[in-house]
């Protein structure tokens, strides 16, 4: 057996690199990643291609290892050449976020040291980075330090953290959800109707509160629906509102649903995971104005703050209610809970093991402060008005609503035609050309096109060139529909 142990370990140790082989591994990744920063505004925002990538399945996993320049190849012609290049200041899709380059060195310093930040008594130094991080957030929206919140991997496990901390507060039983109400709009994430799913509350009555000609909630609406449900026995609970939408960025009147729900004793859930960083500048924190009163909601650093995928935010304004719905104790978790009166990060979430997030949040904001994000987003704000105005007085072009934050709606009207299918030849070919990409939805049966301004690299010339390309590409398709 010892002899057998011996020769695992000779194997076992090649996961171990000398000093000479990181260099080996590390200089040549370094040379890649520093080459696609050196030419990050040159590299197109979408790459249509035929392989789609495919040829990563030529290179199978196998016993056999493959040098760290061949490996690059893969990456470079089968990752980062097709599609989407998220972190090109022409990605003006969706919601944009960017992979700042020093929440790239917090996670290579995370993943080295590989710190847990789960446990309180596992990393206590890692624990406490991420609840400082929290309290700044909490302090950024006007909560009281006796809210709790969790660092999660984006939205959605987020508005599930809000949802199933609220239900659990109101002690929402099976035989309760039938008769229990939950009010939101048409323009709610996808992922709050997910949560609300997964937590169990499939089952309650949904109610979809009208919008205004900018789609947000009509407040007088949901008052009303409030007052009818009771009327009718019901048991009114949950309200949940968007502090930008997906669609269109708009912004509920937070203030005024926040008394509403106060009044009628609703939980009041903030889907902020988008807009909610925009209160950091001035314009921004007056369209959010209000967020102080919501009873838990949902922030993404990998938005507002432009870092790296896989960073979200839950914050709770009463942290006992987060640690009553997620709290538990193992038996091997003994020697943990004994050590310290300290909350740690997996009494508050369905998570135990978690990446150590913090570190990819804290390093930026002490290198840099927070200046740089606050001038960033209110020039996102100003690069969205700038665009919305421009594309307004432009002939053939009609706009959405003026946006609260930095999503703008539109579409061209054709001389003849369907509008609808010239919208989507448009964008097909805006994408096609690649230096920007936009995306598109639907609104009252129409096909818009959507500009979403987001990424830290968006800087004017990129808005000029999307306007420019929508006119050259709209001309064109006039001329040969």
């Amino acid at each position: 057996m010892l002899e057998k142990i011996k020769q695992l370990e000779t194997a076992s140790r090649l996961l171990e690199p000398s000093p000479e082989q990181r260099a080996s591994l590390r200089d040549p990744v370094i040379r890649y990643s520093e080459n696609f920063l050196n030419r990050i505004y040159e590299i197109p925002a979408y790459v249509t291609t035929e392989d789609k990538g495919k040829g990563i399945f030529d290179s199978p996993i196998s016993d056999e290892p493959l040098d760290i320049n061949a490996v690059i190849r893969l990456v470079e012609y089968n990752i980062d050449r097709p599609g989407l290049n998220p972190a090109s200041g022409g990605h003006l899709g969706y919601i944009p976020g960017g992979g700042i380059y020093f929440s790239a060195l917090g996670d290579y310093l995370a993943d080295v040291t590989n710190r847990f930040a789960g446990i309180f008594y596992g990393g206590p130094g890692a624990v406490r980075m991420e609840q400082m991080l929290l309290e700044w957030m909490m302090s950024v929206v006007g909560y009281p330090r006796t809210s709790g919140g969790n660092l999660t991997s984006g939205g959605s496990i987020a508005n599930l953290i809000g949802i199933v901390a609220a239900r659990d507060a109101y002690n929402l039983k099976a035989k309760d959800v039938e008769r229990s109400a939950i009010y939101l709009t048409s323009q709610a994430h996808h992922s709050v109707d997910k949560a609300i799913r997964i937590a169990g509350l499939k089952e309650c009555i949904l109610r979809y509160v009208p919008v205004d000609e900018r789609y947000r909630m009509d407040a007088k609406a949901l008052e009303q629906m409030i007052h009818s449900d009771k009327s009718a026995g019901l048991h009114p609970w949950l309200v949940i509102a968007s502090a930008g939408t997906t669609d269109v960025g708009a912004v509920d009147p937070i203030a005024t649903i926040g008394d509403i729900a106060r009044t009628h004793r609703l939980w009041f859930h903030l889907d902020a995971a988008y807009g909610g960083f925009f209160v950091l500048c001035e314009e921004g924190k007056k369209i959010l104005k209000g967020m102080e009163k919501s009873d838990s909601l949902v922030m993404d650093p990998h938005k507002g703050l432009f870092l790296p995928y896989g960073t979200g935010a839950a914050i709770i304004k009463e942290r006992k209610k987060l640690s009553d719905a997620f709290w538990y104790q193992a038996s091997y978790l003994e020697d943990a809970a004994k050590s310290s009166d300290e909350i740690s990060p997996a009494d508050v979430s369905p998570e135990l093991t978690k990446h150590f997030r913090g570190m990819r949040l804290w390093l930026p904001l002490k290198l840099v402060g927070v200046q740089p994000f606050r001038a960033a987003l209110e020039e996102k704000l100003l690069l969205t008005r700038y665009a919305y105005g421009q594309i307004k007085q432009t002939p053939g072009f009609e706009v959405g609503p003026f946006p609260d934050l930095s999503v703008m709606t539109f579409r061209y009207i054709p001389r003849r035609g369907d509008a609808n299918v010239f919208n989507q030849r448009l964008i097909e070919e805006v994408v096609r050309d690649g230096k920007v990409f936009l995306s598109s939805t639907r609104l009252d049966g129409k096909f818009v096109l959507r500009i979403a301004v987001l990424c830290f690299r968006t800087h004017l010339n990129t808005i000029e060139y999307a306007i420019d390309i929508l006119k050259r590409k709209a001309k064109q398709l006039e001329e040969t529909m």
